[in-house]
């Protein structure tokens, strides 16, 4: 079992930056492929990022656009995801996820942290 736990989020201004964790633990969490995901209200849950276990990144391009950095430290049990030039529309609960795989959609995880709100104002 693979247990994930988000902080970090909060209430920003458009143009902010914010720094979300996920602190991961449980069964060969180092060699995991670990992504974050986001809900925006009335939306369903769309792919932000994911980094394998020996670093290789990949980023949804449709709004990421070089705004947000997916990075993961040394023992492997942290993902963290720099968020900068936050806008209105980054508003959602954003989820980390966890699998052997990397993947693009949510069914490619199995394993899910509970969310943690991040709200931008304008």
């Amino acid at each position: 079992q693979v247990q994930l736990v988000e902080s970090g989020g909060g209430l920003v201004r458009a143009g902010d930056s914010l720094r979300l964790s996920c602190a991961a633990s449980g069964r060969a969490i180092r060699s995991t492929a670990m992504a974050w995901f986001r809900r925006a209200p009335g939306k369903e849950r769309e792919f932000v990022a994911a980094i394998t276990w020996n670093g290789a990144t990949t980023y949804n391009t449709d709004f990421v656009k070089g705004r947000f950095t997916i990075s993961r430290d040394n023992a492997k049990t942290t993902v963290y995801l720099q968020m900068n030039s936050l806008k209105p529309e980054d508003t959602a609960v954003y989820y980390c996820a966890s699998d052997y795989r990397v993947g693009r959609h949510p069914d490619d995880y199995a394993y899910w942290g509970q969310g943690t709100q991040v709200t931008v104002s304008s």
